[in-house]
């Protein structure tokens, strides 16, 4: 058995316990409910930002009812602890990259294919289409139910020498998510992908165990990689965006008032967390340049198409097992100016 299989049978045997009473009851009467919620990146990036608003709103409109907890910068546990803990009943709530999915769906990979969305509004109008709201279900039989998608940013490349064309990328190794379609992206222009945990990016950055990592200008600015990578390039080849998702278990066992309520909260959160999230990485980037500590490469068209032309071969790869249908209900959305 892979190592694919294995982890896919992992969760759903979580899943499976969680549904039998593994933690996801609800709490007595006179107890607050509490939703914890960890995740991995700075309190000032788009996400921190939402998670600490949510947090806010749903304790102003249940004061002494709901008790939201939310830790920052990996305090609780990084990504991949925290989707096992949630599909467990052990936490309630995550904002997890999409591209952390990869190992329980192929439906989500559509999001990390590369130069598919060109901008946010792009990503905002397939999430917003049936076929995107249709995905937010796709994980509930494992564990996760989706109550929204939050939008961090679009991603470029960074490294130690300047990326104007993919064989400036040959032979460096790139730090990626756990994810096979950035897994290829990365082999399709001759680098060498590295699987690692957000929160150990910098020091491996430091340290030269990578030479290379792709990310949003907010990540960038936030995590502070500038000071320790001394090229980046305005690429915008692929999109961060997160899954807020809860346990169903859990969800589904909340008073009906309450259920009801926090859903609403979401949805007003994610609307101002998908708006912020522009102006925080636009900012950022001013930041960034304002520095003094990194190269911000513009590349012409020309130079552009050279990378869209070498990562072409990851979406025939990947075509069948993400699925035409997918893939093409995203391209008209992205072709939908």
């Amino acid at each position: 058995m892979d190592r694919r299989a294995l982890k896919v049978l992992t969760f759903v045997a979580i899943a499976w316990l969680s549904g039998c009473g593994g933690g996801s009851g609800t709490p007595s009467a006179d107890d607050p409910i509490v939703i914890k919620f960890p995740h991995v990146v700075a309190p000032g990036t788009p996400k921190g930002q939402a998670a600490a608003r949510f947090e806010e709103l749903a304790e102003a409109r249940f004061p002494g009812r709901v008790d939201v907890e939310v830790y920052p910068s990996a305090q609780l546990m990084n990504d991949d602890d925290s989707l096992e803990a949630l599909a467990f009943g052990e936490i309630q709530m995550i904002a997890v990259s999409l591209s952390k999915f990869d190992r329980l769906t192929h439906a989500f990979q559509v999001f990390d294919l590369p130069f598919l969305f060109p901008d946010i509004a792009a990503v905002e109008r397939f999430q917003r289409g049936p076929t995107g709201r249709q995905l937010l279900s796709t994980l509930v039989d494992e564990g996760f139910l989706g109550l929204g998608f939050w939008h961090n940013g679009m991603k470029h490349f960074g490294a130690g020498s300047p990326l104007r064309h993919p064989q400036d990328a040959d032979g460096l190794k790139f730090r990626i998510m756990e994810s096979d379609v950035l897994q290829a992206q990365i082999e399709a222009i001759g680098g060498n992908p590295q699987k690692m945990a957000y929160g150990e990016v910098y020091q491996a950055l430091q340290t030269g165990a990578i030479d290379a990592q792709e990310n949003t200008w907010s990540n960038i600015y936030s995590s502070k990689f500038y000071e320790v990578q001394p090229y980046f390039s305005v690429t915008n080849h692929g999109y961060v965006g997160y899954l807020v998702a809860v346990n169903p278990t859990f969800w589904n066992n909340l008073p009906e008032d309450v259920r009801t309520g926090l859903e609403e909260v979401v949805a007003e959160v994610s609307e101002w967390e998908n708006a912020e999230s522009i102006a925080i990485n636009e900012q950022s980037l001013v930041n960034l340049r304002d520095s003094g500590r990194t190269t911000i490469l513009e590349l012409s068209d020309e130079e552009l198409a050279a990378w869209q032309t070498a990562v072409s071969p990851v979406w025939d790869e990947f075509a069948d097992s993400i699925g035409a249908d997918l893939i093409d209900a995203a391209r008209r959305a992205a072709d939908d100016d």
